[in-house]
């Protein structure tokens, strides 16, 4: 809780729709705590400039931007291998994406939840 007596809701903001949308809904109610996650993908510069718009329209204090780069030296993702192509969508294939970063969304939470409990 802040000094004024609101909570504080940490939010991982990787500068795309659903991001942006959960930050506008976590504004209603509560102080932002802004996370961004650089894992050496294809679009980080281009993710990590979403962000800082996004934490300034907020005019957001609390930013924590964390790099993840193990992912790209662990590979297996076309979003961190350019050796690797970008496979089309194709909601009837079964098969993992070519674009699947491994545990990312796991490692990502656990971050966001460690910065909470601080």
């Amino acid at each position: 809780m802040n000094s004024k007596g609101k909570n504080i809701a940490v939010v991982a903001v990787s500068g795309g729709m659903d991001s942006c949308v959960t930050t506008a809904i976590a504004n209603k109610n509560y102080e932002l705590a802004l996370a961004h996650f650089n894992y050496g993908q294809r679009t980080e510069k281009r993710e990590l400039k979403a962000f800082n718009d996004i934490a300034g329209f907020y005019k957001v204090d609390k930013k924590l931007i964390v790099d993840f780069h193990q992912f790209k030296t662990i590979g297996g993702s076309s979003l961190t291998d350019g050796k690797i192509k970008v496979s089309k969508a194709d909601l009837k294939n079964k098969n993992v994406p070519t674009s699947y970063v491994p545990f990312r969304n796991a490692n990502i939470l656990s971050a966001c939840v460690s910065w909470a409990e601080v």
